[in-house]
């Protein structure tokens, strides 16, 4: 019973030192994507709402866009880390079913 517990201690380990080499690979890509995070979470429902539809990419974010196009893996990377925070703001607010 212990040898499997160390084992599975020993597995986790491995997995989460994975995980934070992987978040470490974009750093500037994940600074943008907090960047993204923030801006969502940092807004009201109203302010959300307003701005539906009405946003238009500045200098900065059409070279993300135009990058991101490029590439699977950093396009990837970027939306995994966006995609949870965004999708349940929009939830809360309404803005999705």
């Amino acid at each position: 019973m212990r040898n499997h517990a160390c084992k599975t201690i020993a597995a986790m380990l491995l997995l989460l030192g994975s995980t934070a080499a992987y978040a470490q690979q974009y750093p500037i890509l994940d600074k943008m994507a907090d960047r993204v995070v923030q801006k969502y979470q940092s807004s009201t429902c109203e302010q959300l709402w307003q701005n539906r539809g009405k946003h238009q990419a500045g200098g900065e974010e059409q070279k993300l866009i135009a990058f991101l196009r490029k590439d699977d893996q950093m396009r990837r990377h970027f939306f995994d880390r966006i995609a949870g925070p965004i999708v349940n703001k929009m939830f809360e607010c309404g803005m999705i079913p």
